[in-house]
């Protein structure tokens, strides 16, 4: 069973970089501004949240980043130990929100690690504010998949881009991706396109929820004329399905 260690492990984390500071419950909603639902998920949900590390010019030799939408400053590694009835997906979210740095989040429940980031930015409505910028690249590990040895040996701080701390973090966005599209390609390849590949991923995962919605209708649909339809567009999205697998291989 993977565990947040093993993660951490990978991070290859600076020494002077280690704070294994315990983030009380309160502290993390108030910093949210929460609404009262959030809170108490945050209540109920999260057992422990430890701010691991912060990683800094200072102790990486990286230096920060700043252009006219964002400052990365420094980058925040997050563990959360979450309750097994807790709804993860949002807690996850909801810890990426309250802190205003860009967060390395290892998210423990059960028999498995999520580990997940967001870009974040400046507000156009809030002044000082900071929110995420676009969705949250998020992959779980739990020692099934073939290329998580591969994803872990890739995560080292040392390894990652090294020109700012924008550039390592993306580098670690990237390789989440290529993990995902691994899934699919049985191979993990941490260059190239990385941002287009995640779209080609993306669409490749839609398609197979479409598809699973129209063989159910398939099977419920009575009429030969709107069932052969349905099979014609199965078809069609099937193809779609095998060039993207075959275009994310590349």
């Amino acid at each position: 069973m993977r565990t947040a260690n093993d993660v951490l492990a990978a991070l290859g984390l600076p020494p002077g970089s280690r704070l294994d500071k315990r983030v009380p419950k309160k502290l993390l909603a108030e910093q949210g501004a929460f609404a009262a639902g959030d809170k108490r998920k945050v209540q109920d949900g999260v057992e422990e949240l430890l701010w691991v590390a912060a990683l800094k010019p200072s102790n990486i030799a990286v230096s920060e980043y700043r252009d006219g939408t964002r400052e990365y400053l420094e980058i925040a590694v997050i563990s959360v130990r979450l309750k097994p009835e807790a709804s993860k997906a949002r807690l996850m979210e909801l810890v990426h929100r309250a802190i205003p740095y860009p967060v390395v989040l290892i998210a423990e429940q059960g028999s498995g690690i999520d580990l997940s980031l967001a870009h974040k930015r400046a507000s156009a409505g809030e002044h000082g504010k900071v929110i995420l910028d676009g969705e949250a690249v998020s992959v779980f590990l739990n020692e099934t998949a073939s290329a998580e040895k591969d994803l872990l040996g890739s995560l080292s701080v040392a390894d990652q881009p090294s020109g700012n701390l924008f550039g390592l973090y993306q580098g670690w966005l990237d390789k989440l991706t290529a993990f995902r599209v691994a899934q699919v390609t049985g191979r993990f390849v941490a260059t190239g396109d990385a941002a287009g590949r995640l779209e080609q991923f993306k669409e490749y995962e839609a398609i197979q929820e479409k598809l699973k919605e129209l063989r159910a209708a398939a099977s419920k649909e009575r009429q030969i004329n709107n069932r052969v339809e349905i099979n014609l567009e199965v078809q069609r999205l099937e193809a779609r399905l095998k060039n993207l697998a075959e275009t994310l291989k590349r």
